[in-house]
């Protein structure tokens, strides 16, 4: 199934968000973990990827600090602050609500 591009944008910040209230990440383990609970439904891409992480950093809503890896390398890690948190809760909630919103739409039947 291909997700349309305005669906994946407006899915992308909570997205990113929930994947940070797992744990501190870089950009491209962000990646493989949309891959992986998407069942591979969704392939992001780095250009998709830095430009939500700048703006949800822009918005306090995320934290970015460099550090060292395991194997050495100088990553970029991301966080998510209290106020990300808040903002995931309000986003959870909305989507729950627009999900059953839409089941409820889709489930009615015609007017006999």
């Amino acid at each position: 199934m291909a997700f349309s591009k305005p669906l994946v944008a407006a899915s992308s910040r909570p997205m990113i968000l929930a994947i940070l209230q797992e744990g501190t990440s870089y950009g491209y383990k962000i990646i493989q973990r949309v891959r992986e609970i998407s069942g591979g439904q969704m392939e992001w891409a780095d250009g998709m990827l830095y430009p939500v992480l700048h703006r949800l950093e822009k918005e306090k809503l995320i934290q970015s600090q460099w550090m060292q890896s395991e194997e050495g390398r100088h990553r970029k890690y991301y966080s998510i602050t209290e106020l990300g948190k808040e903002t995931l809760h309000q986003e959870k909630e909305a989507w729950i609500s627009m999900n059953q919103i839409m089941l409820n739409l889709w489930d009615l039947k015609p007017a006999k």
